[in-house]
């Protein structure tokens, strides 16, 4: 098992696990530091960069989606302070993720007749919305499923979002975290254009469960890492309660725990 999964979510966003309970699912998967990387937004249960926590270490993070132009990216935040900046930013994403999961779950309630018991909220993603179609009675969804004939990307019910631009992203994050990074650059359309963005950048998400069909040239992704000097991150990418599926060996996570400890108390 790793020993840092740099990549999870919590209710805070569209995950499963209350932040009280990760240290209990981190000791269950034998990791020792867990970075909590909600959805365009910072977890307000974590008052420094890194704390402790029943014993296992939580990185406070963010992943933030923004449009790169040729398509839309999503950056890993490591060690947030909280910046003007930043707090606007998400206050803004927050508003567009509420009112486009409104739109989203309306869209679901139309096309099957159903009423799911969920409302818009900021925090509220996609996730949230298959776990409502897959638990109703009054159907036989399963969460993929929801994503693959409803709600994914060219499915009836979608909804697109408004993002901040790749730039106004990187730089805003940049002023708040002590690590920014390009998340699994493989789920992407351009999987070579995303990897260039990294030339900007602190990291590059290396190891990820990206399933199935997937070709992830991890080779390119170490050969960013080195053309760009980066640091490496690698995470389970959980919004169930799993944890340690991908991560860090205790000697790969040093160079970004010693980042984190030049920029706050780790």
């Amino acid at each position: 098992m790793p020993y840092a999964d740099l990549h999870a979510h919590t209710t805070n966003s569209d995950g499963t696990l209350e932040l009280d309970e990760v240290p209990a699912a981190a000791r269950d998967a034998d990791v020792s530091v867990v970075a909590v990387t909600d959805h365009d937004r910072t977890h307000p249960g974590l008052d420094a960069p890194v704390v402790e926590r029943d014993g296992v270490t939580l990185v406070h993070g963010i992943e933030l989606r923004v449009d790169a132009g040729f398509g839309r990216v999503d950056l890993l935040g490591y060690g947030v302070v909280e910046t003007d900046a930043l707090a606007a930013l998400v206050d803004r994403v927050q508003t567009d993720r509420a009112e486009r999961g409104q739109r989203i779950i309306d869209n679901v309630e139309d096309h099957l007749g159903v009423e799911l018991g969920i409302e818009g909220r900021p925090g509220l993603g996609r996730p949230n919305v298959a776990r409502a179609v897959a638990d109703h009675p009054d159907t036989d969804y399963t969460v993929q499923g929801v994503f693959d004939d409803l709600i994914g990307n060219d499915g009836p019910c979608y909804v697109a979002r408004d993002v901040p631009t790749f730039d106004e992203g990187r730089e805003v994050l940049a002023e708040a975290c002590a690590v920014v990074g390009l998340a699994h650059p493989f789920r992407y359309d351009d999987p070579e254009r995303a990897l260039a963005l990294t030339e900007t950048l602190d990291a590059v998400e290396r190891d990820y469960p990206y399933g199935d069909g997937v070709d992830a040239d991890l080779a390119a992704v170490d050969a960013a890492a080195t053309e760009h000097d980066l640091l490496v991150t690698a995470g389970t990418d959980a919004h169930e309660r799993k944890l340690g599926v991908c991560g860090l060996d205790e000697a790969d996570y040093e160079p970004l725990r010693e980042r984190l400890a030049a920029h706050g108390d780790a």
